[in-house]
């Protein structure tokens, strides 16, 4: 996929952002923040130069990435590789026990905080302030948290799906976790980037820098930049 500069459409009244930063409009805190500014994510590609199989092959976890921050075309492709809308009735790239989609998906950059929404391909601005460093000191101190360009937290609302499949929904769940994860890392070898896997974090400290409500759990923190030689 061929990265290139890009204007940001922004949802609200009047604003235009320029390539280069997530950053526009005026976010508030917190996973529930309301009226926050939207920005509509480019459209992704359903069409790469790399298979799959050679995906497979490469597929390496990273943990030394270069401060080069990713396009907005890169950020779009991930975002939608992890839970972008492939069909007409809703139908997400990973599948999901009874198409509940119980998970929601949180990015962090120098930029702020966003959560992305599958509908419309777009992200909502949660926070102006960089927390990656505060995200890597809840995961244990590891690093390469806080100096990735961009960290995917996927989080879980079980109730989605103990709806309807009761105490099986935990299992169902963390399933699909792993389907979305997987997702992002085979996205992230085809556009030449790297990512690792991270599961060890204090939930609460990651809630807490999300602003989580009590039904929502952190299961799963990504990491994504270009590898450092």
């Amino acid at each position: 996929m061929n990265a290139k500069p890009l204007l940001i459409p922004m949802l609200i009244a009047g604003s235009i952002c320029l390539p280069g930063g997530l950053g526009c409009g005026q976010g508030t805190t917190g996973g529930k923040a309301a009226g926050a500014s939207e920005i509509v994510l480019p459209p992704p590609s359903t069409e790469g130069q790399v298979s799959i199989e050679e995906t497979l092959a490469k597929r390496r976890s990273v943990r030394r990435f270069l401060a080069e921050d990713l396009t907005l075309e890169q950020i779009g492709q991930l975002a939608w590789a992890a839970q972008g809308v492939t069909s007409e009735r809703g139908f997400r790239t990973a599948p999901s026990a009874g198409a509940l989609y119980p998970l929601e998906l949180y990015l962090l950059t120098k930029d702020g905080v966003f959560r992305y929404i599958p509908k419309g391909h777009k992200l909502v601005r949660l926070s102006q302030e960089d927390k990656r460093n505060q995200l890597a000191e809840a995961a244990y101190r590891q690093s390469f948290v806080g100096d990735a360009p961009l960290d995917f937290v996927i989080t879980g609302v079980y109730a989605r799906t103990s709806a309807k499949y009761g105490d099986r929904a935990v299992r169902y769940v963390h399933i699909e976790v792993g389907h979305v994860a997987e997702n992002v890392h085979l996205q992230a070898v085809a556009l030449g980037l790297g990512s690792v896997p991270v599961g060890a974090f204090t939930d609460e400290a990651v809630s807490n820098i999300l602003g989580l409500s009590a039904e929502e759990a952190p299961l799963y923190i990504i990491p994504v930049g270009h590898p450092a030689p």
